[in-house]
């Protein structure tokens, strides 16, 4: 849900905000109206300064020390040094990969002496280099050129040529002394270990540049709400706006009276367009972060974020649709638990693992084996979702099933926002569809399981078609012409109709990527059992092991990115579309330390 928010109006001398926002900073619990981007040099310089620690940060956790590497005590400036330090690393590492190249490229030609080769060449007798296949290379030239083969490969020829040359495969003369450049590699790599060491010193020094970067964060934040303070009486008295939960109302009121700074406070509007704060539980929460992706409701809109946590872990479940699989997300969302950078993942993971291994069980899917032929389910098997529902695949109805509860839910939704905010007169309109398509799916429902007979069913349709036709229709606008009225019913009907047949028929990807995943997994069940054969053969247990234990990792991994892609596709785009709603919000970001 949103929170309520309280709006603060400060009014204060010129020259004072600074000490205020400073006060405000530390209570955490405001968020002053201010840019979230550069709005002059001296906070472009700021954001410089914060992008420069971030890659130094970057920089250092991704530099690879040895295990074992003494690290150096660095002392000073760590920000001006590791940026040093870090060039050195980069430097040495290409220049040693480059040494590399060149003494593979050089041990071909053997040692030689290059003053031996340049006075050669003085007396007119220059030698040329060539690298031919093996095959390209005729005997006879060794008896007509004065010729010599350096090194004999596995495809092809190193070979000199002294004097005259009209040989294939001449290349450019090897660049250097192979002795000199070996030397040159040796004092590299010495300059390296001292510079690894250095960097394993920088790298303890982490934490201090993470304060940092919080700090310059924090400064930036003070100064753009600086800047965000609005002059007035002549440049003598400055205004500041701010918003805070209603329910820290209290806390914030106490702490601005002890201030001492004159304020006003009263109730946010739509129209002051107020940052968004969710309040959800615990496993609510967890889906935000989907709801971020997509971007926050207005003040006077609804939080997705509890429909998208039932049906986007519904959904997800469905997709991958195997229990095993379930169970190795929930073993990976544990262990993120212990992965640095991943921390906040670890419980979405773990929740998305527990419902893809129940409803992988209700089809009775385990590493893509039908566990519902296993003794020991016998007593359960009731549970498990049949095969078939109405002579169709039961995946396959159980997901159009969920698709059409999604939109009557996302419908119902509008409607009741709308008459919410515009009020029930203004939105007949939408009450005509809801009515007409999420009451004919429930009296159809009902009809169907034999609640309701044939005749009351009759009936129901009949007075939800005429009541349902006159919001559509006739009452869709209350302050539009009548007949224009009809004209945009008629084609409101034509884009809902054609659109809706879609929307349905979206949600059968649900039902296709849960039957791609099991078909894939099936068929590296299958290869390995055809390797293993009978079992007798222990040698045929190791390729065994290996197909169905890679078979079903690449499976898991390209069954959880559709599983991700396509659940949160329906919620933005069906059941949003179909809910009305609308991002345009902006996220609450208290002014703090």
């Amino acid at each position: 849900m949103i929170a309520s928010m309280t709006k603060y109006s400060f009014i204060l001398l010129n020259g004072e905000q600074q000490d205020l926002l400073e006060q405000i900073q530390a209570l955490g619990l405001v968020d002053i109206t201010r840019s979230t981007k550069p709005v002059n040099d001296k906070s472009r310089d700021m954001l410089t300064e914060i992008e420069l620690i971030d890659g130094l940060i970057r920089g250092l956790e991704k530099a690879t020390v040895p295990e074992g590497t003494q690290p150096e005590s660095i002392d000073g400036d760590i920000v001006r040094l590791a940026g040093g330090m870090l060039m050195r690393y980069n430097d040495d590492q290409v220049d040693i990969k480059g040494l590399e190249k060149e003494i593979d490229n050089l041990r071909g030609w053997g040692y030689y002496d290059i003053e031996t080769i340049k006075k050669l060449e003085e007396a007119g007798v220059p030698l040329h280099f060539h690298l031919l296949s093996r095959k390209a290379f005729k005997a006879e030239w060794e008896k007509e050129y004065a010729l010599r083969v350096i090194k004999r490969e596995k495809n092809r020829l190193r070979f000199v040529v002294a004097g005259e040359d009209s040989l294939p495969g001449e290349i450019p003369a090897p660049v250097g002394n192979l002795k000199d450049k070996e030397k040159e590699l040796r004092d590299r790599k010495k300059h390296y270990q001292v510079v690894l060491s250095r960097i394993a010193g920088a790298k303890e020094r982490i934490g201090e540049l993470q304060e940092r970067k919080a700090e310059a964060l924090a400064d930036l934040d003070l100064f753009l709400a600086e800047t965000a303070a609005v002059p007035a009486a002549e440049d003598t008295i400055v205004t500041l706006v701010g918003y805070a939960p209603t329910e820290q109302d209290a806390a914030v009121q106490a702490a601005l009276d002890s201030m001492g700074v004159f304020y006003l406070k009263e109730e946010a509007t739509v129209e002051d367009n107020p940052p968004i704060q969710l309040k959800n539980n615990w496993f609510v929460r967890q889906f935000e972060v989907l709801t971020d992706m997509y971007g926050r409701p207005g003040y006077d809109g609804f939080d997705p974020t509890p429909f998208i946590s039932v049906f986007f872990l519904l959904f997800f479940a469905f997709c991958m649709g195997d229990c095993g699989y379930g169970l190795i997300l929930i073993a990976v969302g544990l262990l993120l638990k212990k992965v640095d950078g991943f921390k906040d993942l670890s419980p979405l993971v773990t929740i998305l693992g527990a419902g893809t291994a129940v409803i992988g069980f209700l089809f009775h899917t385990f590493f893509s084996m039908d566990i519902s032929a296993w003794r020991i389910f016998a007593p359960v098997k009731w549970i498990f979702l049949p095969g078939k529902i109405a002579g169709y695949d039961g995946t396959m109805v159980l997901s159009i099933i969920v698709g059409v509860v999604h939109l009557c839910l996302a419908m119902c939704v509008k409607t009741f926002e709308e008459t919410k905010n515009k009020g029930l007169l203004n939105s007949l309109g939408t009450w005509g569809w809801t009515l007409l398509i999420v009451g004919g799916v429930v009296v159809g429902s009902l009809a169907l399981i034999g609640v309701l007979s044939s005749e009351i069913t009759k009936w129901i349709i009949i007075v939800l078609g005429v009541v349902s036709a006159l919001g559509i229709f006739v009452f869709n606008d209350m302050h539009r012409n009548k007949l224009a009225n009809v004209g945009m019913g008629l084609w409101e009907t034509y884009n809902t109709v054609t659109g809706l047949v879609g929307d349905v028929l979206s949600y059968l990807r649900l039902y296709a990527l849960g039957l791609a995943g099991s078909m894939l997994g099936l068929a590296f069940n299958n290869i390995g059992q055809m390797i293993l054969g009978d079992g007798s053969n222990p040698v045929t247990w190791i390729p065994f092991v290996l197909i169905v234990v890679i078979g079903h990792t690449l499976n898991i991994a390209m069954a959880a990115l559709g599983a991700f892609v396509h659940p949160l596709r329906l919620n933005f785009l069906e059941f949003f579309k179909n809910s009305g709603y609308e991002a345009r919000g902006r996220n609450f970001n208290p002014l703090s330390k």
